[in-house]
């Protein structure tokens, strides 16, 4: 606020502007930094691999996308309504790009959020056994008001992963999960093709 101050008071004396007007427009100034780096802050923490808007989405090269239903979800209701949202399709459709807007949304509108790769969180998770630390891990993830898990159909997993995993989403608020359901069943074929 101090910074804006002298232009200010020369603002002030060469239009006529009573103090408080001057005052007002400093304050205002200052909420609205303020504002800004929070959003800042919550993007770096939030770990974005890009800054993709919803606004700026392909749906017209994406017909098997609708458009209404996803700006529905832009209201960001499922949050405070602990409602998981699953985006399923093939490869190359928008799934993590659309993931990604709408957790930009929530970071815009104040929520804090995290994205993580699937393999990242399962082997988070797995590790968090062998050290005990696995309430911890689930505590802090549950913290978070909406948890982006991306790529969940490209993984195989272990009994325990699969506990742990069912373990913090019962304990956490929402989450967003876009993945291809054939991927994980091509990988498993794969590693037991004869």
């Amino acid at each position: 606020m101090a910074e804006g101050l002298p232009e200010e008071l020369q603002r002030a004396e060469k239009e006529g502007l009573a103090y408080t007007e001057v005052l007002l427009r400093l304050v205002r100034a200052q909420w609205h930094h303020r504002q800004e780096s929070a959003l800042e802050w919550r993007i770096r923490q939030a770990r974005l691999p890009e800054r993709w808007a919803l606004e700026t989405f392909p749906f017209k090269e994406q017909p098997g996308v609708n458009k209404r239903q996803i700006m529905s979800l832009a209201e960001l209701d499922f949050i405070p309504t602990a409602t998981n949202v699953v985006f399923i399709g093939p490869t190359g459709v928008g799934k993590s790009g659309l993931a990604i807007g709408l957790l930009l949304k929530a970071l815009q509108n104040g929520y804090r959020a995290l994205f993580i790769k699937a393999q990242d969180l399962f082997d988070d998770l797995y590790a968090s056994l062998a050290d005990r630390s696995s309430r911890k891990l689930i505590d802090r993830l549950a913290r978070v008001p909406l948890l982006c898990i991306d790529e969940m159909g490209y993984l195989t997993l272990r009994p325990e992963q699969s506990n742990i995993f069912f373990k913090l989403m019962e304990e956490r608020p929402s989450a967003l999960a876009p993945g291809d359901p054939d991927q994980g069943r091509r990988a498993h074929r794969r590693r037991h093709a004869p």
